[in-house]
Formats: structure tokens, C-alpha cells, sequence
């Protein structure tokens, strides 16, 4: 494993995950209130789907659970730890999917805003979540973790298990994709007058 920098962010998590292995349940509490949001909301960008999301999201943190007692602190971050359990779940639900005939998918949920700029914000998130749907497998990955959740090139690798330079390139892939994905709907998305 890479040698984890020392950020106070880092360093908190790894300190809530040593507490909850010597009996803290508060501790265990405190690091899923932190780490819940980031990871449910990696899932659902690449698999598109809440429930599932929700079930890869609890499914990792039991992991994290079950190896909190041989946690060696300073190895890897616990949040890039995560996120791989998390990359490695949502692949394999992927595969899955692509076994499953289309008619057995459930239909994507109708939500209704109430007002014009929550209907136009959500048109902006499913479209771009559609045009993530578009992008191969790991392009879809990297770019998540770069451009949405703001981690850098070289925890991507990480948890990726990739060389900084082919996140680079999947990255940048990613991000052409996207643009051509979206590239007819920029006026009805709002952004050309």
C-alpha cells in the first residue's frame, strides 16, 4: 500500500476507527456520520440507482467494521480505503447488471420539483448522470472520484489500483465523453441563451 499523507482529516478518521476497535460505539457512530455521505454519494454517481447505492455503501462500512481491529494507521487513508471497497462493489454490480435483461431493470424514478430552478438543477444532475451512465465502466469511475468528489490523481490510482498516468487518461477521456454526451443540451439544460 501507498504511505498515507498526514491531514487532520485523515488523522481523525483513522483515530474514530481505532477508538470503535477497542469498544467505542460512539466512535463507530461518528466515522459513519462522516463517511456515509461521501460514499453513498460516489455509489449512486456510478451505478445511478439510490437503493443500490445504499446497500454498497452499508456493505462497505461493515467491511470497514469487520477490519477495524488490524487497521495499521498510516498505510492508507480509511476514506480511500473506502472508496475502493466502494469502486470494487459498484464493479461488481455493473457486471452483474449486464447479465440482467433489460425488461427486468425497474424504471427510473419521476421526481417531481415544485418549483422552476429546482426543475432546472435536476434536469442539470440527470443529465449529467445520464452522461456518466454513457462513459465505459472506468472512465465513469475516475472521473466520479476526480471532477465530483475533488479526490487527486493519486488517490484515484489508489484506489483504483492504476497508475496516476492512466487516471489521468481515463480522466480526460472521461471528460471528452462527457462533453460530447452533452454537448445538444446545453440551451435546454440553461446554458446558452
Amino acid at each position: 500500500m501507498h504511505q498515507a499523507s498526514s491531514d487532520p482529516a485523515s488523522d481523525a478518521e483513522a483515530a474514530l476507527l481505532a477508538r470503535y476497535a477497542a469498544g467505542d460505539a460512539a466512535a463507530a457512530r461518528l466515522l459513519t456520520a462522516r463517511l456515509t455521505p461521501r460514499l453513498y454519494a460516489h455509489a449512486y454517481r456510478v451505478l445511478g440507482e439510490g437503493a443500490e447505492a445504499e446497500d454498497v455503501t452499508q456493505e462497505a462500512l461493515l467491511r470497514l467494521w469487520k477490519i477495524a481491529p488490524e487497521w495499521r494507521p498510516g498505510e492508507a487513508r480509511v476514506a480511500t480505503w473506502c472508496y475502493r471497497v466502494v469502486a470494487n462493489l459498484c464493479m461488481d454490480r455493473l457486471r452483474r447488471r449486464r447479465a440482467v435483461p433489460l425488461e427486468a431493470v425497474a424504471e427510473p424514478e419521476d421526481p417531481r420539483p415544485d418549483v422552476a430552478d429546482r426543475m432546472q438543477q435536476r434536469a442539470r444532475t440527470d443529465a449529467l448522470q445520464a452522461a456518466l451512465q454513457s462513459l465505459p465502466d472506468r472512465q465513469r469511475q475516475a472521473v466520479v472520484l476526480r471532477h465530483i468528489e475533488g479526490l487527486s490523481n493519486p488517490e484515484i490510482a489508489e484506489i483504483l489500483e492504476i497508475g496516476v498516468e492512466a487516471v489521468e487518461s481515463l480522466t480526460a477521456r472521461g471528460k471528452r465523453g462527457l462533453a460530447a454526451a452533452l454537448a445538444d443540451q446545453k440551451e435546454a439544460l440553461g446554458y446558452e441563451r
